[in-house]
């Protein structure tokens, strides 16, 4: 039922915690089916969290997602989807923090929108640009998220951890740092950010015909959304007839959402680094670059 890479995640990631969850994970599953009147069904082969079709009492289809309660993952994930309240997203059906629990809409068919990547790469941007401005709403007063500045902690601690050394050059992940902090001091706006919206985060639909699923959750700047799109579907994936498609997505996704195209390149770069220094946080001996260090690469020498 648990598949191995969501065992060795959950232990590394949130040690004690992460195995106490473990083993007490069949018993949470019985409970909240039988409080929720769920039928389970297949469960998804995820690494962070455990996800599974559910079938609710009345016949709707469902998802039902767990997590290591507190952990940072569904802690801001269903505050964003809150906000969101099934503009652009799915919805929340029943939540419950203290059990690390969130019922989810579940998007049927669900075929994910990477299956469009390469062969129609163009009208896949469209689709994510469309479900950005969808998604992009003013954050209320007291919003829970936190903030996109503070991201800009993960670089100084990687720079102390790491200095000069391997695998990412300290200058790439200085300017990184450096750039965000001006980015976010001459943002002008304040949204509710998916903070992870790429090519496997949106799902074909029914209500809508395309939905976001798994956010971040993050409040900030909305260029701060780019970087994902422009490494993914497949960051592992290091070939350059996929890195080749970059320049051409940085100007679409600068013209639909009518954002300045140095800002856009410069988000890109900054959310791009910012995604390999993450892959070192724990340390994980099994991390290797992926695209987001390529796409980095190739817009270094377009930043004003």
């Amino acid at each position: 039922m648990i598949n191995a890479a969501l065992a060795r995640n959950a232990v590394r990631v949130w040690g004690a915690a992460g195995a106490q969850w473990l083993e007490r994970l069949p018993r949470l599953l019985a409970d909240l089916a039988r409080n929720w009147d769920l039928v389970l069904d297949t469960p998804f082969d995820l690494t962070f969290h455990f996800v599974t079709a559910v079938t609710l009492a009345d016949g709707t289809p469902a998802v039902l997602k767990l997590g290591v309660p507190g952990g940072e993952g569904l802690r801001t994930e269903v505050p964003a989807l809150l906000a969101f309240d099934g503009r652009g997203a799915v919805q929340v059906l029943r939540a419950d923090p203290a059990r690390g629990a969130v019922l989810l809409e579940r998007a049927v068919p669900g075929r994910r929108l990477r299956d469009l990547v390469p062969a129609r790469h163009t009208e896949a941007t469209a689709v994510v640009a469309a479900l950005v401005r969808r998604l992009h709403l003013p954050a209320p007063p007291g919003c829970p998220l936190p903030d996109v500045a503070s991201r800009i902690a993960v670089f100084d601690e990687h720079l102390r951890t790491h200095g000069d050394h391997v695998p990412l050059p300290a200058g790439l992940v200085g300017r990184a740092a450096g750039l965000m902090r001006e980015l976010c001091e001459s943002s002008t706006e304040r949204v509710v950010l998916h903070g992870d919206l790429h090519h496997d985060n949106v799902l074909r639909a029914t209500r809508e015909p395309w939905l976001a699923i798994d956010p971040h959750g993050i409040v900030g700047d909305p260029g701060y959304e780019i970087g994902p799109l422009l490494y993914n579907p497949e960051p592992a994936d290091r070939a350059e007839s996929l890195t080749r498609l970059v320049p051409a997505r940085v100007e679409q996704l600068s013209d639909m959402l009518a954002m300045p195209l140095d800002r856009t390149v410069a988000w890109g770069f900054v959310t791009a680094v910012l995604s390999e220094v993450e892959t070192l946080r724990p340390p994980d001996p099994a991390s290797t670059p992926t695209r987001a260090l390529d796409v980095a690469t190739l817009l270094l020498p377009r930043l004003r």
